[in-house]
C-alpha cells in the first residue's frame, strides 16, 4: 500500500466570528495536521477547531514562499493542511496562485467556502442588498490604484454608473478618492452608505451616512484597514415586494389564486 496523499483544505473563515465558520469548515480544521492562519485578518478563536497535537503556523509575515514549503511537507509526509483564509477564500484571496502550485506538486486540494464581510454587514444592518424595482444586482469591487493593478474597464466609477448596490472592500485607505469615483459615476450625494470596521468581531464598528460624508465619516473614525463600504439605494429601499411569495405568482409547488394573479398583471402593464 502506497503513502497516503497529502492535502490542502482551502477554508474560508468568514468575516471574524468563530460561529459564522460552517460546519464543514470546522470539520476540516480539526482534521488538520498543519493549521495555516494569518493572525492580521482571522480570529484566533477559529483556532479552538484545531487538534491539540496540530502545528499552527501564523502566515502573516510569510510571503507564498514561506508557505509552500509547509504544502511541500504534505505531500512528502502525507499530511492534511488547513490554510485559513479571511471571508471567502474565492474573494481577494490570492487562491489561484496556491491552487496552481497545489497542481504542480500532485496535492489534492478542497476549497471551503465562507461567509464574505458584505453578507455580514448586510446583517448587520439588516438590509436587503437586492430590493425588487430598486436593485438587483450587487457588484464586488475595490478601488483602483492599490498594490494590485485593476484590469482595464473595472475602475469604481465604471461600476457606479449602475446604479445598483456596490460593496468596496480594501478602498477606505483612499476614502477621498472613492467618493469622488462614486459620485463621478453617477450616484446622488443623498446616496445611503454602510461603513463596516471589523464587522462580527468584538471591537465591531458600522456606521451610516450618505455618500457625499463618506470620506468625512471614514476619517473621522480613523479606519484604513479591514474596512468595508456598502452603497446604494436598496440600503435605505422598502414598501417593495418580491413576486416570488406574492398570491399571484405560481411556481412548481403552489398555484396562483386568479384575482392576485389579475392584480399582479394589472399593476406592471406598461
Amino acid at each position: 500500500m502506497g503513502a497516503p496523499a497529502g492535502r490542502v483544505l482551502f477554508v474560508g473563515a468568514g468575516p471574524g466570528a468563530a460561529d459564522l465558520l460552517t460546519f464543514r469548515a470546522a470539520r476540516a480544521i480539526a482534521a488538520a495536521d498543519v493549521v495555516i492562519w494569518a493572525a492580521s485578518l482571522v480570529h484566533p478563536d477559529v483556532l479552538e477547531h484545531a487538534r491539540e497535537d496540530a502545528e499552527i503556523v501564523d502566515s502573516a509575515r510569510l510571503p507564498m514562499e514561506g508557505v509552500l514549503p509547509y504544502y511541500e511537507r504534505a505531500v512528502a509526509e502525507g499530511l492534511t493542511v488547513a490554510r485559513i483564509h479571511s471571508g471567502d477564500p474565492a474573494l481577494w484571496g490570492a487562491l489561484q496562485e496556491q491552487l496552481d502550485r497545489c497542481k504542480e506538486m500532485g496535492l489534492q486540494t478542497e476549497v471551503i467556502p465562507g461567509v464574505s464581510s458584505f453578507s455580514a454587514v448586510a446583517a448587520a444592518v439588516e438590509r436587503e442588498l437586492t430590493i425588487p424595482e430598486v436593485a438587483q444586482s450587487v457588484v464586488l469591487t475595490r478601488l483602483g490604484g492599490g498594490k494590485t493593478p485593476m484590469p482595464p474597464g473595472e475602475e469604481v466609477r465604471e461600476f457606479a454608473r449602475h446604479g445598483t448596490t456596490m460593496a468596496l472592500f480594501l478602498s477606505a485607505a483612499r476614502s477621498g478618492q472613492l467618493q469622488e469615483e462614486l459620485l463621478e459615476g453617477g450616484y446622488p450625494e443623498d446616496t445611503p452608505c454602510v461603513v463596516a470596521y471589523q464587522a462580527t468581531w468584538p471591537d465591531e464598528l458600522v456606521v451610516r451616512c450618505a455618500l457625499g460624508e463618506l470620506a468625512a465619516t471614514v476619517k473621522a473614525h480613523r479606519l484604513w484597514k479591514h474596512t468595508l463600504v456598502l452603497v446604494g439605494p436598496a440600503l435605505a429601499a422598502g414598501g417593495t415586494r418580491s413576486h416570488l411569495y406574492h398570491p399571484g405568482h405560481f411556481h412548481g409547488h403552489r398555484r396562483a389564486e386568479p384575482a392576485a394573479r389579475r392584480r399582479l398583471r394589472e399593476a406592471h402593464r406598461p
